[in-house]
């Protein structure tokens, strides 16, 4: 039920029994080093998260075999945090240094495997190739409905996947319809007020701000809210729908709304996140385009230069963000130089 603090107390209980107990570099040390690496990533403290599974790496490194699982488990967590703190390269060298032991220990229909068709699937959408990310998750969910019965709650990922990638691709009909597919399965699996569910009504509001059904969108993120705000979550979890709500008070004009719910997403991603992440970037640009709306020219230069910024060192060349972000810098300095 997404009850981190309580998990976190007693893994470090755990791990300090285990601390007395056993030498330095034994295996289960690193397990509990991994156990609370997995808690921090959950709760969106990477840099805490980074830290265990390093630890728990170094640990493994030294105990097992070069192809054991475990290591790939640990490349593969480590890459999860790389992918969260948005440094995708370094994201997609740990997914496939993970992936490459898999693919010589395990059957082709693994669902460890399937996982990592996912993880590196996730990379390639964050850095804009939406045609590899389907891809990749096309891989992972042949695997995936192979092995897991209709409702297991496992399938509403590749669900969400496929969801995400068709609302970057602007096919909204099929987002929207991953979407609820995975809205189905969390349903029937998760209790009312799972952080999980919540997500899911924010991206289903999300496809009917894009699709202008304004009121369905605000009613899916206010469920959402309803949820994030009442239950421990991870707070960039919030902060997306916060941004999202933001989103979509700004295409109804509804200005003063629309700012105060960016300001509420960026305060927690300013706090969450490294400077240079391209999330940041993100709301950047929403409120860039906010602020070129309502005539406050110096404020959309200095938002949208900050954007331009993280995406020229983040993103490659090519992504669709960059390509906005530099189409919304141009139409600031063309309103700035008009009205002076």
């Amino acid at each position: 039920m997404g009850d981190y603090s309580k998990a976190l107390e007693f893994y470090e209980k755990d791990l300090e029994i285990k601390k007395k107990a056993l030498p330095p570099n034994h295996p289960d040390l690193a397990s509990s080093y991994n156990n609370i690496g997995l808690v921090y990533n959950n709760m969106g403290d990477y840099s805490k998260a980074l830290e265990f599974y390093e630890k728990s790496h170094q640990i493994r490194e030294i105990a097992l075999p070069s192809n054991h699982p475990d290591l790939a488990s640990s490349y593969n967590n480590i890459g999860g945090v790389y992918n969260n703190m948005g440094d995708y390269s370094k994201a997609l060298e740990f997914y496939e240094k993970a992936h490459k032991i898999k693919e010589k220990a395990l059957p082709s229909n693994h669902p460890s495997l399937a996982s990592s068709y996912n993880n590196i699937g996730q990379v390639y959408f964050n850095m804009g190739d939406y045609s590899k990310a389907l891809a990749y998750s096309k891989k992972d969910f042949e695997i995936t409905k192979q092995v897991l019965p209709e409702n297991h709650p496992d399938l509403a990922f590749p669900y969400k996947w496929f969801g995400k990638i068709y609302r970057s691709m602007k096919d909204y009909s099929k987002a929207f319809d991953n979407f609820e597919k995975c809205l189905s399965v969390r349903q029937k699996v998760l209790p009312e007020n799972h952080p999980y569910r919540a997500t899911t009504y924010s991206d289903i509001g999300d496809v009917h701000r894009l699709m202008g059904n304004y009121e369905k969108a605000l009613e899916f993120h206010q469920k959402a809210l309803n949820i994030q705000e009442n239950v421990q979550c991870n707070p960039l979890d919030c902060a997306l729908t916060y941004i999202n709500l933001g989103e979509t008070y700004r295409e109804m004009k509804d200005d003063s709304t629309a700012l105060t719910y960016f300001e509420k997403g960026l305060e927690i991603r300013e706090k969450k996140l490294p400077k240079n992440h391209p999330d940041l970037a993100v709301i950047y640009h929403n409120m860039a385009k906010l602020y070129l709306a309502t005539q406050k020219y110096s404020m959309a230069m200095k938002n949208i230069q900050q954007a331009v910024e993280i995406a020229q060192e983040k993103l490659p060349s090519t992504h669709p963000h960059l390509l906005e972000y530099k189409e919304t810098f141009e139409k600031s300095l063309l309103a700035q130089l008009l009205r002076s």
